[in-house]
């Protein structure tokens, strides 16, 4: 893998590589599966960032229940999480490994909430307006349940999905600051817990009429 400061290892990060991100204020996060239902595709990936921008890919195997490291850092309290569409991610987290993410920071919500003037709010686009970084998104539909043989093109991919996060998510909290939007983002990630435990229990559209 020849991107820089990038790490790829087995199960869970270690013991060192724990210690090291518990002392970053902020952790970007992002998961890479074999489909979108959780009870059904597995978990395979789960990629990390850290504001120094520290890079590692930890790759699950079939039947993983658990990764202890992983979970210390992911339910440290005085550590925010940030993702790109939380729902999803926080869902295989806590399904797969009994992880429960907090606290939480979805830039995905956060850029429906700010950028209003904005018909996309995908990964791609906001790192593309914010960042002025064009994403290659060509592997994101890809196997990656053979994990011990992931393409340098995966595993790019795979970094940039959270290279950019911490970034992006500080933009965003700027606008939502600046448009009056602060408070009810989050409301909107403190309320994502319940919405991911209605997503694993299979309810759909319960606040419809």
């Amino acid at each position: 893998m020849t991107l820089p400061d990038f790490h790829v290892c087995d199960r869970d990060i270690s013991d060192t590589v724990t210690q090291e991100y518990l002392q970053s204020a902020a952790i970007a996060v992002d998961t890479e599966t074999m489909g979108l239902l959780p009870q059904r595709d597995r978990l395979c990936l789960v990629q990390l960032c850290d504001m120094a921008g520290k890079v590692t890919a930890i790759r699950v195997e079939r039947g993983q229940r658990e990764a202890p490291n992983l979970k210390k850092l992911m339910e440290a309290a005085n550590i925010l999480k940030i993702f790109h569409f939380a729902r999803f991610d926080l869902a295989a987290l806590r399904y797969h490994l009994g992880i429960y993410v907090n606290p939480v920071f979805c830039t995905k919500i956060a850029s429906k909430l700010a950028r209003t003037y904005a018909p996309r709010h995908g990964l791609k686009d906001v790192v593309k307006e914010l960042e002025q970084v064009e994403l290659d998104k060509s592997a994101q539909s890809s196997d990656w349940g053979n994990a011990a043989n992931l393409t340098e093109a995966q595993l790019s991919y795979a970094a940039n999905d959270v290279r950019y996060l911490i970034s992006v998510q500080q933009k965003l909290m700027a606008m939502l600051q600046r448009e009056e939007r602060w408070e009810i983002a989050q409301e909107c990630f403190q309320c994502l817990p319940t919405i991911v435990k209605l997503d694993l229990l299979q309810y759909k559209d319960i606040f419809e009429h």
